[in-house]
């Protein structure tokens, strides 16, 4: 029989998860959720990621055996770390290669005009 509080996910478990949006399948694979895993189809990934980023957290309590909340945090907390500094590291390097381009165009331009 399911225990039916198992299935209940505390307030202040829900939110938004940058370790599992940005290492969606590994994430899930560590946190025994496999929904993630749905990020390997093609294209549907773009939109699956964002739901996993934002439903990890939920999947991963009702999955994982957490005695409390605070410990649930800490191991997603590690997670949330990770995650975010990938992404920041991500970021920066797209803006620095969309730079680029743009000044490589700016040159090729004005050596065309010389």
């Amino acid at each position: 029989m399911i225990d039916e509080s198992d299935s209940i996910v505390p307030e202040s478990v829900k939110g938004w998860n940058w370790g599992a949006f940005m290492y969606n399948i590994w994430w899930g694979i560590g946190n025994k959720t496999y929904l993630p895993l749905l990020c390997l189809i093609p294209v549907f990934n773009i939109i699956w990621i964002f739901v996993v980023g934002f439903k990890g957290n939920e999947w991963a309590w009702q999955n994982g055996n957490y005695k409390d909340v605070e410990t649930f945090k800490a191991v997603q907390a590690t997670w949330n770390r990770a995650g975010l500094v990938q992404f920041i590291i991500i970021a920066l390097f797209v803006i620095l290669y969309i730079a680029f381009i743009i000044v490589a165009l700016i040159m090729g331009l004005n050596a065309n005009n010389n």
